[in-house]
């Protein structure tokens, strides 16, 4: 337990100094905002300082200190999960190599990635602004690197990619559609407001035990999703969302009315190993690539598709 608590050591939760709809749909209006949070794009020095000044609010808030400790709550319990594994197998490796004299795996803390989609234009948006500040404090607050983080979302305009690029993040220079594996690396999903669609993407690009065990996604509370769409519906367009619902451990964001837009119905989901074991073997087996086909709201920027033989 000793080495568990060194290697969790720096997940400890810095403290603070002194209904939006579930599913972000795509927007139609080249990604401007509109009521009272809409601002017109300025430039990257302007929305910067923007996003500083949404960066100390939220620094100082009674939500955003309660919120990182929920996060922190859910990475800690993966590491405690991926260190316990890494030791049985050390153990094992002892036990195999002849007259016992193999070396154990090492027991080095886990480095974690985040992957971020579904911002929005957050020069212009105020709580698109505020859902980014408060990606920056989560990754400082689990000392992640910046050069850890990856971002897209089709949205974004030249001015916001210029602003992430200078804040030390990797901007994606493809459409993704959420389909990204985290190849045995511990990875946070920072995903505000997504269409269902990008979850159900996810889910399948990670479609065993494995790669779920490490994999924490802050996003829709998938207990919402299955408390709003139809049994039927659920299953027919958003199969691994609604496969997975028992093999997860849900604990939702506080809601606060100052951050209601930005963070409504938003929840961090992990994913105890113990719990996917647990699945019937069955379910494992399906791995058939979501195409959404006879979807009819998806809620999702699809990557564009090319003509064959078009170059």
């Amino acid at each position: 337990m000793a080495a568990v608590a060194e290697a969790l050591e720096p997940w400890s939760t810095v403290a603070p100094r002194r209904k939006r709809a579930a599913g972000r749909r795509p927007r139609r209006d080249g990604g401007q905002a509109r009521g009272p949070q809409a601002e017109p794009e300025a430039d990257s020095e302007a929305v910067l300082r923007r996003l500083r000044e949404a960066e100390e609010d939220l620094r100082i808030s009674d939500f955003c200190h309660s919120a990182l400790e929920t996060i922190t709550q859910c990475l800690r319990k993966q590491l405690e999960q991926l260190q316990a594994l890494a030791e049985a197998l050390g153990r094992l490796q002892l036990d195999l190599s002849p007259g016992g004299s193999g070396e154990p795996l090492p027991m080095s803390a886990f480095p974690v990635k985040c992957v971020c989609y579904g911002l929005g234009n957050f020069a212009s948006c105020v709580t698109a602004r505020t859902q980014l500040a408060f990606m920056l404090l989560f990754l400082e607050t689990c000392q992640i690197p910046r050069s850890h983080c990856w971002v897209y979302d089709p949205l974004f305009s030249q001015t916001e990619v210029s602003v992430l690029t200078s804040l030390g993040v990797t901007v994606l220079s493809e459409n993704e559609e959420g389909k990204r594996s985290v190849h045995g690396q511990p990875t946070a999903f920072y995903m505000p407001h997504c269409g269902t669609a990008l979850y159900n993407n996810l889910l399948w690009s990670n479609w065993s035990a494995d790669a779920l065990s490490r994999v924490v996604i802050i996003g829709n509370s998938f207990r919402g999703l299955q408390e709003r769409l139809l049994t039927r519906i659920l299953k027919e367009n958003y199969p691994y969302v609604a496969k997975i619902l028992q093999g997860l451990e849900e604990l939702p964001l506080p809601q606060t009315p100052r951050y209601t837009d930005a963070f409504n119905d938003t929840s961090v989901h992990w994913f105890p190993l113990l719990r996917l074991e647990a699945l019937p073997r069955e379910l494992w087996a399906s791995r058939e690539e979501p195409d959404y086909q006879n979807c009819e709201d998806l809620e999702m920027i699809r990557k564009p598709t090319h003509c064959a033989g078009q170059v």
